[in-house]
């Protein structure tokens, strides 16, 4: 037998085999087993995207989820950070930006704005009222002045938060207690905060507010709050 021929036991027809369809890139995965690539895997019936499994789910949480945080979605921040840049070009087909904050590993969409009559919002806007808009602006203030890594802070904090205002507009101190709570509901709605296990009485503020709040959104707020609070207007719903 020959150095190059097969043993007896073994298959010989290899190359007589149909090679595998391909359709280029698209079809492997940027992740690896073992040091090799692997094939993509269609997830369904049809399926016939480019990307790979895995920046297909970043992508679709990108859109449904109001933010990815790294210590609630570790798998999925890691995806996010991974494919950001394939990630940015899809959202941008939708009229979308990929904001993501590495220091806080946060991530999360906004709708790009501009003239066209063909253009379509993507995303549901987000309504929120005037306490809602005082007490998210007095909490990005409080967790960018704090230097602890998980900041805590109570209920009472918060209504004492309010002390200008019940002085100024709101005189009527069972409904301004029963607004506070709302603003409060709301913020734990948008995962600005996060209620302790062990005490309903004490909040976690989540570092998603520091990279949803930027200094122009807190500068925009202050200017709204200081005309709230020197027109006396009891209304509900803040300027956009």
């Amino acid at each position: 037998t020959s150095a190059t021929s097969a043993p007896a036991d073994e298959f010989a027809g290899y190359d007589d085999l149909p090679a595998a369809a391909t359709r280029g890139t698209g079809d492997w995965n940027a992740d690896t087993e073992g040091g090799y690539q692997r094939p993509r895997v269609p997830r369904y019936d049809g399926d016939v995207s480019e990307l790979p499994d895995r920046a297909c789910w970043a992508l679709q949480n990108l859109i449904t989820r109001r933010h990815i945080s790294g210590d609630r979605q570790p798998q999925l921040w890691s995806w996010v950070s991974e494919y950001q840049d394939v990630l940015r070009v899809r959202l941008s087909e939708l009229d979308l930006r990929l904001r993501i904050a590495d220091e806080l590993q946060v991530a999360f969409v906004e709708q790009a704005g501009y003239d066209s009559r063909w253009g379509r919002r993507i995303l549901k806007r987000e309504t929120i009222q005037t306490y809602d808009a005082i007490l998210a602006l007095h909490l990005a203030k409080y967790a960018r002045a704090s230097r602890e890594e998980h900041v805590l802070i109570t209920r009472e904090e918060i209504h004492e938060l309010f002390a200008g205002v019940s002085n100024t507009i709101d005189r009527d101190l069972a409904l301004f207690d029963k607004r506070i709570e709302r603003a409060l509901d709301k913020m734990e709605e948008l995962e600005f905060l996060r209620k302790q296990r062990d005490d309903a009485d004490t909040f976690v503020v989540s570092p998603v507010i520091s990279a949803v709040m930027t200094a122009s959104v807190i500068t925009d707020l202050q200017r709204q709050f200081e005309q709230f609070i020197g027109s006396g207007d009891t209304g509900e719903v803040l300027p956009e």
